[in-house]
């Protein structure tokens, strides 16, 4: 499985651990993004204070702040702690809807823990979440800007609509492309946008900018979803971090079932029906939906796709001088092929 990615032109192979090499550009800033979350999390209710714990224990790659913290600093930002504020922000709105997905999505894994809701109940990350999304626009408006308020509210409610989006689509194989990266764009991409955005506004970068780092944001978040949806049927456990085959058993209709599907023969087809339309599933169904989706090439072709929105995103930065934050962001687009391999 092979997917041809343009890489940025100061390296011909951009490092696998780009976010790695990009936090360590921002370190200042991610440790005081770090105490910012552990700040807010604060709460005289002690059962929040578990959750938290919890979700902070579990890591993650923080990469939604990472792009505020870039794209503020490589536009030039320098006059105070809105950047490390608004990326926090950003992290809380992303935290709240993991904590309501995996209650949705009744999962059990996140991240390679066991999940809020395996560990507590499905009420307290449902109201826990919401605490976060409180929190998060307590955030937008201490910062004090309207054009900020605005990028984050919009893309919160985005989120909101792609996720009842997937919900209309689920079980539905009559879904288009297009109506699933409509879901794409909404779950997933239109935070990554906000994120990046925001940087180039704390910054009073020209709209020229912003354009350019909200048009970053979104094609790396599709193409990042993309290659979620294919490592669903392609990962080890340990690499995703959740129960490989979660979208098969929860009836997801993804780009690598609707290739699978278009391109399979009629028994293939009636399969798919079977164990995604009509919730029909046996131990051995998930390995032979591996076998289709490898007969027809399902997950190179869908990593294809997202190898086209890393080209997207990294062409948007070329507004943007040689810098080594451009050149950090540009290697995190091609580290989301490189997940696959």
């Amino acid at each position: 499985m092979s997917a041809e990615v343009t890489p940025s032109n100061h390296d011909q192979a951009a490092p696998r651990d780009a976010l790695t090499k990009l936090a360590g550009l921002l370190q200042a800033d991610m440790e005081a993004c770090s105490k910012a979350i552990v700040s807010r999390m604060d709460s005289p209710v002690a059962l929040i204070g578990q959750v938290a714990a919890h979700i902070v224990a579990a890591g993650g790659k923080r990469l939604r702040p990472l792009l505020t913290l870039a794209a503020a600093r490589m536009c030039g930002y320098a006059g105070g702690q809105r950047h490390v504020h608004l990326a926090a922000c950003v992290e809380f709105i992303h935290t709240a809807t993991l904590l309501h997905d995996d209650v949705v999505d009744e999962s059990r894994l996140r991240r390679g823990l066991d999940s809020a809701n395996a560990i507590f109940d499905n009420k307290t990350p449902i109201l826990v979440g919401d605490f976060m999304f409180a929190r998060a626009f307590q955030l937008m408006v201490e910062d004090g800007s309207l054009h900020v308020l605005r990028i984050l509210c919009t893309a919160s409610a985005t989120i909101a609509e792609g996720e009842v989006l997937q919900l209309v689509t689920q079980h539905d194989l009559t879904t288009t492309e297009e109506r699933y990266l409509d879901v794409v764009r909404g779950k997933t991409a239109a935070l990554f946008s906000a994120a990046a955005q925001v940087g180039a506004v704390v910054a009073a970068r020209p709209l020229a900018e912003e354009d350019a780092l909200a048009s970053y944001g979104q094609d790396l978040g599709i193409a990042f979803q993309l290659v979620d949806d294919a490592l669903d049927y392609a990962a080890d456990q340990a690499v995703l971090g959740k129960t490989v085959g979660d979208d098969f058993r929860e009836g997801k209709v993804t780009l690598p079932v609707l290739i699978a599907y278009a391109d399979g023969t009629e028994e293939e087809r009636a399969f798919w029906r079977r164990v995604l339309e009509d919730g029909t599933q046996t131990d051995e169904d998930l390995p032979h939906a591996m076998q289709l989706l490898e007969r027809h090439r399902a997950i190179a072709r869908t990593v294809e796709r997202a190898a086209g929105f890393v080209r997207s995103a990294q062409a948007a930065l070329s507004i943007f001088p040689p810098s080594a934050l451009r050149d950090a962001l540009t290697d995190v687009a091609t580290y989301t092929i490189q997940r696959v391999h």
